[in-house]
């Protein structure tokens, strides 16, 4: 659980060792398949395997005649992300594989191995983080569970399904991992990006925002262990199911019935100051003494003008130097009238009401849950990021999704099955007012991910994420439709690209 891409591990051991075994098991576990066919690559030398994530190449250097053909096998390519498993390393040449994890298995014995591990600093502090994500588990109670890689998203974070077997019958939990990253450059008033705009630093926020949505009667998932000081959550596993059919389509009633959980989520009064349930605290420091205190409050930020624009200028200092080709900024829009003419029309969002606002309410972080009712039946994950704003923020998240495409007619169905739910339950609800923060709330948004998508391609070397700017293009030139996002539109005609015909 804890490899990396472009690992080298080399397995070392006398003939009979368990090198060829224990490499077997490895792939196996990383493909999360116990039965795939994983033979000793004696005389091949070399077997890639793509079916695991990141790929793996495992190789046998027993018959190599000449370190020269390392090259020619592929197993000294910088550019190559696989993890490279290889046994009888020693005939490659002293210093071949100067980074690289040594694993040395020797027998005690015909039933019993000792292994004994060893390499660089950084590689053997992410093996001691996975074994404390592991006595996490025995804690827990779940010694004997497996552990199973799971697809993460966007950030830094990484998930582990937990496959776990009690006296109760087995089920599935969640394993979050998500370390304390430290601060980028600053930005602005000597802080962070992630600061000024309030993005969690720390587990501690989606424990937070988890229990207290649980209390409401939303389904969010339960907190069952944690090492927050590590960064480590084993959480409750709410379901796999999705808003979008198996073709990535929007099915409309589960969207409908997304907007209607909204709708009750912002008819609630939200504390902007959580509470960390006492019972979770108590049970984490019992399993582990020795856990450093920790605050048992979070606050919600307010989700305000300063923090709008911040978020703003990630299309100013990402999308279009990507859209531009470097160009300077400053040549295709002017970007003090820019930032002037938002803040005067976010201005009035500041006397509005704010609520429990998720910030990443679309398709990857809405659970559909078949067997539930009512507003049980959408589960939401992803929330660590949570602040106190405009209701319409999350519904702009809803209707506009990144990453799947919303066609008009169906936001405008989304959009009436919200306001008619919220009418309901509040008959002075204001529908002009919200379609006005609607359109700002989606336009600051779309603006906002424009950057974020350019800047996980130019940044962070994820260029798939650019694939979804025509969307959000298109999301744009919708909204700024509304006769309120007039001042911007000559604006947002020299940031955008020219519409397809």
């Amino acid at each position: 659980m804890a490899a990396r891409p472009g690992w080298v591990v080399l397995l070392e051991g006398d003939v009979g060792a368990g090198k060829t075994t224990f490499a077997r098991a490895f792939i196996r576990a990383l493909a999360g398949d116990a039965t795939l066919e994983v033979p000793s690559p004696t005389y091949t030398l070399v077997q890639r395997y793509d079916e695991t994530a990141p790929a793996v190449l495992h190789s046998d250097l027993y018959r190599l005649l000449y370190p020269s053909e390392l090259t020619e096998l592929g197993l000294d390519d910088p550019d190559d992300p696989a993890i490279r498993l290889i046994e009888w390393p020693q005939n490659a040449g002293e210093g071949a594989f100067p980074d690289a994890l040594t694993l040395t298995l020797d027998m005690e014995g015909q039933d019993a191995r000792a292994a004994h591990l060893s390499g660089p600093d950084e590689a053997m502090a992410e093996i001691a983080h996975s074994l404390s994500a592991r006595a996490m588990l025995d804690g827990a109670g779940h010694s004997l569970a497996d552990r199973f890689r799971f697809q993460g998203d966007a950030s830094v974070r990484r998930y582990e399904r937990i496959d776990t077997e009690t006296e109760t019958g087995t089920g599935n939990h969640m394993l979050m991992d998500a370390p304390r990253q430290p601060d980028g450059p600053a930005v602005r008033d000597g802080k962070p990006y992630s600061q000024l705009v309030h993005l969690a630093e720390s587990v501690h926020a989606f424990m937070a925002v988890s229990q207290a949505l649980t209390k409401g009667g939303f389904a969010a998932p339960a907190i069952l262990a944690d090492r927050r000081d590590e960064g480590l959550l084993l959480i409750e596993d709410i379901g796999s199911g999705s808003v979008l059919d198996d073709e990535g389509v929007p099915i409309p009633e589960r969207y409908e019935a997304a907007a209607e959980l909204l709708a009750s989520l912002h008819a609630k009064a939200w504390p902007d100051v959580l509470d960390l349930d006492r019972t979770i605290v108590e049970q984490n420091r019992a399993i582990r003494p020795d856990s450093p205190a920790s605050a048992d409050t979070h606050r919600l930020h307010p989700y305000d003008t300063d923090v709008f624009l911040t978020e703003i200028e990630l299309c100013q200092h990402w999308y279009l130097p990507h859209r531009s080709d470097g160009v300077e900024t400053s040549q295709v829009v002017d970007i003090e009238a820019f930032v002037s003419t938002w803040r005067a029309l976010l201005a009035p969002l500041e006397d509005q009401p704010r609520t429990l606002t998720l910030r990443d309410f679309h398709s990857p972080n809405i659970i559909w849950r078949d067997d539930q009712k009512g507003i049980a039946r959408v589960g939401i994950i992803d929330h660590q990021d949570a602040l106190m704003g405009p209701p319409a923020y999350d519904v702009a998240s809803l209707v506009q999704d990144a990453r799947v495409t919303i066609e008009p007619d169906l936001q405008d169905k989304v959009l009436s099955a919200y306001k008619a739910a919220r009418a309901e339950q509040a008959p002075a609800f204001d529908e002009s007012a919200f379609d006005t923060a609607f359109a700002l709330m989606a336009l600051q948004r779309n603006t906002k991910i424009l950057g974020i998508f350019a800047r996980l391609n130019a940044r962070d070397g994820k260029p798939h994420y650019l694939k979804h700017l025509p969307r959000i293009e298109a999301y744009c030139r919708q909204v700024l439709k509304h006769e309120t996002l007039a001042p911007l539109r000559p604006f947002y005609a020299d940031i955008l690209p020219p519409e397809a015909p």
